[in-house]
């Protein structure tokens, strides 16, 4: 597990930064794939963890979190308009990349315990509504150090070759593409001086970031 700001830390995934699970303060914060149970509950056994937030619900971020909650006794929080995704048997995808993702990562349904909703605070984090990947998706933002995690609102890494790079995540993963740009621009209007991915390595450059939402189309 790495710190990466107080009270903040990246447990290690294989591949590296592939498919990132954090901790804040004392959240949990999403899942993996249903094959990355037994990998988090063991980095986060001997921690004093209180609960599961995910920043939405997809195969690579919630396919654990069955496995996560039952064996940690955890509840499980999720984004206001994501309750139904977590909890209902999964819409068949149409897309081939989602048909490969739903194989290769889906896990069982979980009961949702706590709807989040903008405002809410969790682990240190305030929750902000970041619809578009997923109509419910969500991030977590921390003013005194300026701390975002912000799931697949973007990639900080080419999915494809694992190098790291800033893009938008696949328009055939996305609820609403352009109502994706619209949360990226409401993220980088905050000017985060850590942003923590989904997927990808965390970024440090303030302008960097805020230059690559500026020119989106």
């Amino acid at each position: 597990m790495r710190q990466l700001a107080d009270d903040l830390y990246l447990l290690k995934g294989f591949p590296p930064n592939a498919i990132n699970v954090y901790v804040a303060g004392d959240v949990l914060i999403d899942a993996g794939s249903r094959h990355a149970g037994r990998r988090i509950v063991r980095q986060v056994e001997d921690r004093d963890v209180s609960a599961l937030a995910l920043t939405h619900v997809h195969p690579d971020h919630d396919g654990a979190a069955k496995e996560v909650c039952e064996k940690l006794g955890l509840p499980l929080w999720v984004g206001e308009r994501d309750v139904s995704l977590m909890e209902d048997e999964p819409v068949k995808p149409t897309h081939p990349m989602q048909k490969l993702s739903t194989a290769a990562f889906e896990g069982p349904r979980h009961q949702v315990d706590r709807a989040l909703r903008e405002g809410d605070e969790v682990g240190g984090f305030v929750v902000l509504d970041a619809p578009g990947h997923t109509l419910g998706h969500v991030a977590f933002w921390r003013e005194a150090d300026r701390a975002l995690v912000l799931g697949d609102v973007l990639f900080g890494m080419n999915p494809l070759t694992g190098m790291r790079q800033l893009r938008l995540p696949p328009e055939f993963f996305n609820a609403d593409t352009a109502m994706n740009r619209d949360s990226a621009r409401k993220l980088a209007a905050l000017e985060p001086a850590l942003v923590c991915f989904g997927h990808g390595p965390p970024h440090r450059d303030t302008k960097t970031f805020t230059d690559f939402v500026a020119g989106l189309a």
